[in-house]
């Protein structure tokens, strides 16, 4: 009698604790679903700026916090962000597969041509994306941030971006997805000023590679710290999502690091930076994504530089491998010339590691360049839509198009289903079918 007693006891206990924190901090809770199919959506992630839980099978989710906002995010949709008193109890996520095109850090004036050129393009097309450069590999922003650190070292003086307020709300009013790209530890600017923890040669003098940027030591937290700090202004001003490039340590042996320089070392330096850049940026509701080199596909160990999807997939939202024809050796694929086989090169590679992470958190770069490894054909619509087609047979999140010009051809984005039937023909003639 006394057991049973105690039991209802610690059962009345435990439902007040519950009442009792629940008053006192908040609460949201409510069902998440798909907007256009009103399914529910499991495995949505909410968050505050401290916790994050998930919705369960039917959509459904409660989160304690004492905050005024919170975040939703979920593979395959675009951000939501949800305030307490709107008390709003059913949450409809509008899907996307991402469709995206590079605008430079040079290209990325609110009165670039370019930029004119890549929103006709949106307009006309079903491109709904853009990447912007927010730090590129100098370590310069193409706006002024509120990261006093990086502009008392002149981060800010070539900037390109004179009101990034009022690019993001053109953005916005045409429901452009944006994704922030934030170059990691290639930065020149940061290790010129920073000696102490910038990568250095054998002999004690500063490193630098074949273009000659020097780099941050990747092991260092005063690197993360001071990339994380720009990426959270870009989360700030009104980003989807931030893209980390250069999220590695560079290819090359005999270099000087605070640390022994092993791949299980380098793996976790990697995976320390993208917990802390989640920690930091959960507020927000940006999603984060990650580039790697296109061969992380095909291999088990971190290629030397830190880079494994297990790993990476922990803390990131999206990978994106930069799948790009001409990067893969001859031979590569069974082809002397892998760069004439696109749909190969992007296919094999999403599928070869679809029992590492879910395809829908796979968003790779494709190439809108010249063959630059070995036929120097140009790249252009069939090319280009062969890498477009094998990311969707994949069932990726969707693709990013590289184009260090950011000039891009909007023949090839309308023509596509016109073309379709003519291509298919020459795909069987050609051995371009898997």
């Amino acid at each position: 009698m006394r057991d049973r007693k105690g039991a209802t006891n610690l059962r009345y206990i435990i439902f007040f604790i519950f009442i009792f924190n629940t008053a006192l901090w908040g609460s949201f809770s409510g069902v998440i679903i798909d907007r256009v199919t009103s399914a529910p959506i499991e495995g949505a992630i909410v968050s505050d700026s401290n916790f994050s839980t998930k919705s369960d099978i039917g959509g459904s989710f409660l989160i304690n916090s004492n905050e005024d906002r919170v975040s939703i995010k979920a593979y395959g949709y675009r951000p939501y962000k949800l305030n307490k008193e709107n008390n709003e109890t059913v949450f409809k996520l509008e899907p996307i597969t991402v469709k995206a095109l590079y605008l430079s850090f040079w290209r990325a004036s609110n009165n670039s041509p370019r930029l004119k050129e890549i929103l006709d393009i949106i307009e006309k097309t079903e491109i709904n994306t853009i990447v912007v450069d927010v730090k590129n590999e100098y370590g310069s922003t193409s706006y002024k941030t509120s990261y006093e650190k990086a502009n008392s070292y002149g981060a800010h003086e070539d900037r390109t971006n004179r009101d990034i307020a009022q690019f993001m709300e053109l953005m916005k009013s045409k429901n452009i997805y944006t994704i922030a790209r934030v170059v990691t530890f290639k930065d020149e600017l940061q290790a010129s000023n920073n000696p102490d923890y910038a990568i250095k040669k054998e002999d004690g003098t500063l490193w630098r590679n074949h273009d000659n940027m020097a780099w941050v030591d990747p092991f260092d937290k005063r690197a993360h710290e001071y990339t994380i700090s720009i990426a959270e202004d870009a989360a700030k001003v009104g980003f989807d999502e931030i893209n980390f490039d250069y999220i590695r340590f560079p290819a090359k042996t005999g270099l000087l690091l605070s640390k022994e320089n092993s791949e299980e070392n380098r793996v976790e330096a990697i995976g320390e930076f993208l917990e802390l850049a989640q920690n930091r940026l959960r507020k927000y509701g940006v999603f984060i994504s990650v580039d790697t080199y296109g061969n992380v596909c095909w291999e088990d160990n971190d290629v030397g530089i830190g880079q494994k999807i297990e790993s990476l997939s922990k803390y990131a939202d999206y990978i994106s491998p930069m799948l790009y024809p001409s990067g893969f050796s001859s031979g590569s694929f069974g082809f002397e010339n892998p760069s004439e086989h696109p749909h190969t090169v992007i296919f094999r590679s999403i599928k070869n590691i679809e029992d590492k992470i879910d395809s829908k958190r796979l968003r790779p770069w494709l190439q809108s360049f010249k063959d630059y490894a070995h036929r120097k054909i140009e790249y252009s619509y069939f090319e280009i839509n062969e890498q477009i087609r094998a990311a969707a047979d994949a069932n990726t999140s969707g693709w990013m198009l590289w184009s260090p010009s950011s000039r891009y051809e909007i023949s090839y984005f309308t023509q596509r289903e016109k073309k379709a039937l003519t291509f298919d023909l020459v795909r069987e003639t050609q051995e371009y079918i898997d």
